[in-house]
């Protein structure tokens, strides 16, 4: 059997309209002669919402019962897309997680998919049906629902793609592909025709909301190659593939940035074996991500100074955490919010020297000051304050080349 997985997120299910439009999608890949399945996110805003009520119900609302009331949202658009599509005259009908099943193990909010139990749903596509599955959750040993992240649907998509050996995974949403930038914060970013899982694991990372970040590695450790298009335009997208499929000539493929983080100081804390375990283990249990990390040792090798960087969001949570710890001793603790990660990605930075240079010089010349620097293989990445951002974005679009056509 030919098998194609299609995903549709939240804008492109996120009213009746559109909905219509995606069973159109849907009904153009059956006309193929292709066995479809089919991934929806909830409509758009209605995840918000549901957590909105949570919040309302209980600052400290149960995380099974989260699980439980945020996946009723892909099962009203999952629902919405199946009866739209026999009312064109095909057979489809909703699955949710548990009754495929979809099987899953981690913690409530954060699962991740290990097992699909693919039988019904391979006996359903050979008798011509279009199975609609919920995106972004799963069942536990338990049998109680579980949520895969924010974004999870994608996820959902890879892994389905993965156990029913799909031969294309394409993941529609609102915009046209992956761009070499937002293309909100900047007009001369350009769609990227295709990209590496590495480089597109980073964008995902560092801030590109584009693909949930798992499923990208997902993706790559099954070599399932992804086609992002958009549902309102019939354009070809981005196709995310193994390094070795890509002619590519371009050092830098693309810039991220991120808009809600803080940076945390710990100034004086005693130079010790295991400190920043002890520092970085209360904040892990209580799920506070720490991003950038720098120590500097002081001339005495007595004292260091540690700086790493968080969500904004997580700031008072953290705060709390590191006032409340007794297994460290610091002199002063230092918050700084309205900061912003600017990040240059590309594989052709393993081979090209100079690229570091090239990017510090460029935010020297815009008198653009850097606070912390994190690097990798095929990213840079400094902190900078958050009111030169669309400076720096402009900037270093500039000097990669990425305001040119590929």
């Amino acid at each position: 059997m030919k098998i194609v997985v299609l995903k549709f997120g939240g804008t492109s299910v996120g009213t009746i309209k559109k909905i219509k439009k995606v069973a159109e999608i849907i009904a153009s890949h059956k006309k193929k002669n292709n066995k479809v399945v089919v991934i929806s996110s909830a409509m758009s805003g209605v995840t918000n919402e549901l957590i909105k009520k949570s919040s309302e119900i209980s600052n400290n609302f149960s995380i099974s019962e989260h699980d439980v009331l945020v996946s009723t949202g892909e099962q009203v658009a999952c629902s919405l897309i199946a009866g739209r599509l026999i009312h064109k005259g095909y057979k489809s009908r909703s699955w949710l997680s548990w009754q495929v099943p979809i099987l899953t193990v981690g913690a409530h909010k954060n699962s991740r998919i290990n097992q699909i139990n693919k039988i019904k749903l391979i006996k359903y596509l050979r008798e011509g049906g279009i199975p609609v599955i919920t995106g972004f959750q799963g069942v536990n040993n338990d049998n109680r629902i579980t949520t895969i992240g924010r974004g999870g649907s994608d996820a959902s998509a890879i892994m389905v793609a993965k156990f029913l050996k799909a031969e294309r995974c394409i993941i529609y949403t609102d915009v046209e592909g992956v761009y070499t930038t937002d293309p909100n914060k900047l007009k001369k970013a350009k769609k990227i025709k295709v990209i590496s899982y590495e480089e597109m694991l980073e964008m995902a990372s560092l801030g590109a909301k584009v693909m949930q970040p798992v499923s990208i590695q997902d993706a790559r450790l099954n070599r399932i190659d992804i086609e992002v298009k958009s549902s309102f335009k019939n354009k070809s997208g981005t196709l995310i593939t193994k390094r070795s499929n890509i002619i590519n000539n371009k050092i830098v493929t693309g810039i991220s940035s991120t808009q809600n983080d803080s940076k945390v100081s710990l100034i004086g804390v005693k130079d010790k074996p295991g400190v920043a375990a002890a520092i970085f283990k209360p904040l892990s249990k209580n799920l506070v991500n720490v991003d950038m990390v720098v120590q500097n040792i002081s001339a005495n090798g007595k004292e260091t100074d540690l700086t790493f960087t968080i969500k904004t969001d997580d700031l008072n949570k953290t705060k709390k955490i590191i006032q409340e710890n007794k297994n460290i001793n610091y002199r002063g603790l230092i918050f700084e919010k309205g900061v912003s990660k600017i990040s240059v990605i590309g594989v052709g930075m393993i081979t090209t020297p100079g690229v570091t240079f090239r990017m510090f010089q460029t935010l020297a010349n815009k008198q653009i000051n850097i606070k912390v620097i994190s690097t990798s293989e095929i990213k840079i990445s400094v902190l900078i304050d958050k009111r030169n951002t669309q400076k720096a974005l402009i900037a270093l679009h500039k000097e990669f080349k990425l305001d040119q056509n590929k």
